[in-house]
């Protein structure tokens, strides 16, 4: 082959290894590939890639020697036992003496013809090696690796070029040129993927400190965005193992999969907007405080003033000469504050809240609120106020229909938020898994009254994840966590009801994910015995 044609066959080994480095997205692979590239340019037999911290010293990185059969570093799983290299001296002085730290020093590149020979560098490491293990390291070729901001993040130094007999050369003009070039290209992708890198973990971080955020805002339902996301992915493995089945040839990839983690992890980021009146709202008759507190004082102003009617009516009858009558008035007005003590544990049980209340509770709160009591003026008013009777008599949990609507608002603002988000490619459909784990396959869910024609598989997953979270959570004020069994038998009600989609909540059962999720999240008593048979709607 000619000088020329060489030329042009190394400048096309060199646009093909740049078009590589660009595709390689594995950081380690991408330095393996910087060193073995640089060392089959130049026919070099060693090579090795250092890397500058942010405490001024040059890490190894990779290292290999081809006539030793030396591959230390980067995937190989053998570390490099060496200490790295001090761009500074404990004096704090240039380290001028090693040529990878001269090199970042002064920002050149150095080219040595024998080590042995040169003059103002220290290779009294490199003799160490070649006297331990009969080498000769004689060329060097050290070129700094900078970024396209001019940063210098590494260090590419080459070692013992070789004609094609097989003789030790100095590295050539040309070759050095090459290599130059080469390091150029090597650290523009090592940033690019060091940014990519970074993005991709402050974007992470950022999902994880909003979703940190919301279960901070409420101690009741403190860890339900750590919590779903894990379900979501065990149920996802789940499917992607179902070998029979409708789901059998249903398959995400590992791209689909992080894509529905990270709409796991921000499907209730709308909660960021909610009130923590309503998300922290443990009582029914909590607003800014709980206004049970109100109504104990209302019941101790009652007995005071049932006791100053019994004191005028004593006194009454003692003057028209009645004292028969005393103890039919003591007896009542025992009988008065029992009846007052009891109805205070009553309204300060329902207060709670619960997963139902019956109509016989609620007719006894609003017959209590009938009670006259006496305000400042000596005006008789009924004991509870319209409002206090409306919060008291909620048949479920702790909020009314209209702070329910409100809190549901939070999916709403949810859709909004994450549509708003420019997506880069593969992330797309996040909107879309996140915004739909309120929906309902019989289209009765929201926001939106989707159906499961139009619900993904991915979206109709994340239903199943936050609804049996929900159900197993230890932190809700006004429930009692349930039972494996109990919350197993519940799912199995909603997928006949249509509510959940039932090949997914098959292969929730069959493969076990309930089982998996209790042993790591749920408290010990709650894991108990479950007879699948007996799980409504399941099709083994």
């Amino acid at each position: 082959m000619t000088a020329r044609g060489a030329l042009v066959k190394q400048l096309e080994d060199l646009n093909a290894i740049g078009i590589a480095l660009s595709a390689e997205h594995d950081h380690q692979r991408l330095l393996e590939m910087i060193v073995m590239s640089a060392k089959r340019l130049t026919n070099a037999d060693a090579g090795t890639l250092y890397s500058v911290t942010q405490d001024k010293t040059l890490r190894f990185e990779i290292m290999r020697t081809s006539s030793l059969g030396i591959a230390m570093g980067g995937t190989t799983g053998n570390p490099i036992p060496f200490q790295p290299l001090p761009l500074y001296l404990a004096n704090g002085q240039p380290n001028h003496h090693m040529v990878a730290a001269y090199a970042v020093l002064n920002d050149c590149t150095v080219n040595i013809e024998d080590a042995y020979s040169a003059e103002g560098f220290d290779f009294s490491g490199t003799r160490q090696f070649d006297a331990t293990t009969g080498y000769r390291s004689r060329s060097f070729l050290t070129v700094p690796m900078k970024n396209h901001e001019g940063e210098i993040i590494g260090v590419l130094q080459l070692i013992n070029a070789k004609e094609a007999a097989g003789q030790i050369v100095p590295f050539s003009d040309s070759s050095q040129q090459l290599v130059e070039s080469l390091a150029s290209q090597a650290a523009v992708a090592l940033t690019n993927r060091q940014l990519i890198e970074g993005l991709r973990n402050l974007f992470e971080a950022f999902i994880r400190l909003i979703a940190g955020a919301i279960d901070a805002k409420s101690p009741y339902t403190g860890g339900h965005c750590r919590r779903v996301p894990e379900l979501a992915m065990m149920l996802a493995a789940a499917v992607n193992r179902a070998a029979s089945g409708p789901l059998k040839d249903f398959y995400m990839n590992g791209k689909e999969l992080d894509e529905l983690r990270i709409a796991a992890w921000l499907h209730d980021c709308g909660k960021i907007a909610t009130p923590e009146s309503l998300m922290d709202k443990p009582t029914k008759l909590s607003t800014i405080f709980d206004r049970i507190g109100l109504l104990e004082q209302r019941f101790a102003l009652m007995k005071e003033q049932a006791e100053c009617r019994l004191l005028r009516q004593q006194l009454d009858a003692v003057r028209q000469g009645r004292e028969q009558g005393l103890d039919e008035l003591e007896r009542q007005h025992a009988d008065w504050i029992r009846q007052l003590d009891d109805d205070l544990a009553f309204l300060q049980r329902v207060n709670v809240g619960s997963e139902s209340m019956p109509a016989e509770d609620q007719e006894r709160v609003k017959k209590i609120a009938q009670y006259q009591l006496e305000d400042e003026s000596g005006k008789t008013v009924n004991f509870l106020t319209e409002d206090e009777v409306y919060n008291l008599t909620i048949s479920s949990g702790t909020l009314t229909p209209e702070e329910r609507q409100v809190v549901n608002q939070h999916i709403v603002v949810t859709i909004d938020m994450l549509e708003s988000l420019p997506y880069p490619p593969g992330l797309q459909r996040v909107p879309e898994y996140a915004g739909g784990h309120h929906e309902r396959l019989d289209g009765h869910g929201y926001p939106r009254g989707l159906t499961k024609e139009q619900l993904s598989i991915p979206a109709r997953l994340m239903c199943i994840a936050d609804i049996f979270e929900a159900l197993t959570s230890g932190d809700r004020p006004y429930k009692k966590a349930k039972t494996l069994s109990e919350a197993l038998h519940i799912l199995g009600e909603m997928k006949l009801d249509q509510h959940i989609d039932p090949d997914l909540f098959d292969i929730f059962i069959r493969e076990k994910v309930y089982l998996h999720y209790a042993r790591r999240y749920l408290q010990p008593g709650q894991i108990d015995a479950v007879d699948e048979a007996a799980i409504p709607g399941y099709a083994p």
